[in-house]
């Protein structure tokens, strides 16, 4: 059985000064290049390794992934983060409250320029899909956002199961399985809080 592991980017100066950060970007901080590193040994440790490897095209995840491993790697638009539209680098606070327990935002920032959690699920699921469709896909390592990654597991587990019960910290890992054209959800693998 194929297996994904598809993991969130190092920690991000965005990220220390809580500001919003899906098409806009902002580089690793020095934990964040930490920490990724600290991945890479987990991964060696635990004899994980990859027949493939992508990334979003953003530079905090392309980055991120080059610290993990030094192996080839391709980057796809399809694995970026939800444009947050005018949100762009203000305050978190300003993101609005998710709007149930099935759905976080919506369409809300549709009418600022941004995407729908429609769009980012359809995006993500689209892409990592066509990724391990390929032959010689058996374990592919993935490195995306959180927005866009919670967005993707949506398609495979009730939001209710996620908001408030799925913790996808920096340079966690969400670990899936996958065949015929389906991805089974196994667990969240939290390198920076477990030992090597």
């Amino acid at each position: 059985m194929k297996e994904l592991y598809l993991m969130r980017h190092g920690e991000t100066l965005f990220n220390r000064l809580h500001r919003i950060q899906g098409a806009s970007d902002s580089p690793l901080t020095a934990q964040g290049i930490a920490d990724a590193k600290k991945v890479g040994q987990y991964l060696t440790a635990h004899h994980i390794t990859f027949d493939h490897a992508y990334s979003s095209t953003q530079e905090r995840a392309s980055d991120t992934l080059e610290l993990v491993t030094n192996q080839p790697y391709k980057r796809l638009k399809g694995l970026k983060e939800q444009n947050f539209g005018v949100f762009e680098g203000e305050s978190e606070v300003l993101n609005p409250k998710p709007k149930s327990d099935k759905e976080f935002y919506g369409d809300f920032f549709v009418q600022y320029g941004g995407e729908s959690d429609q769009q980012v699920s359809k995006r993500m699921k689209a892409t990592l899909t066509k990724v391990m469709e390929q032959p010689g896909h058996e374990r592919v390592l993935a490195v995306s956002h959180a927005g866009a990654s919670y967005m993707f597991l949506q398609n495979w587990i009730p939001n209710s199961e996620i908001m408030g019960h799925i913790h996808f910290a920096n340079c966690s890992l969400l670990h899936f399985t996958y065949a015929d054209q389906q991805f089974h959800f196994l667990e969240v693998i939290d390198p920076l809080h477990q030992s090597v």
